[in-house]
């Protein structure tokens, strides 16, 4: 799969029930070729409380996607992108192929 899309990219859905959200991407899982993306597909979870600390109740919490329905967005138009690699330096780097625009600013 690669490291195409990584923790903190800014993506946006692009097929299912949540095609056209954007959300930050908050947790990846390469083993399982999904991502977890803020404010995406939304999970309820009924929780019983647990004394002292925990109230308990009905907790969201966003629940993981695959990467094949979302798409990294490109820095400067703000649309969907994909993302090829080039070594500079030594370096592999990001590149946004709709722009061109290097992704990984280090």
């Amino acid at each position: 799969m690669g490291a195409r899309i990584r923790k903190g990219d800014e993506v946006i859905v692009i097929s299912g029930k949540e095609r056209g959200k954007t959300g930050e991407v908050m947790e990846v899982r390469p083993k399982e070729g999904r991502v977890v993306v803020e404010g995406v597909n939304i999970r309820k979870r009924h929780t019983r409380p647990r004394p002292p600390e925990d109230p308990g109740g009905i907790i969201e919490f966003p629940g993981p996607i695959h990467l094949s329905n979302v798409a990294l967005i490109d820095p400067i138009d703000k649309r969907a992108t994909r993302v090829r690699t080039e070594v500079i330096d030594g370096k592999k780097i990001r590149v946004a192929v709709r722009s061109g625009e290097h992704i990984d600013q280090t």
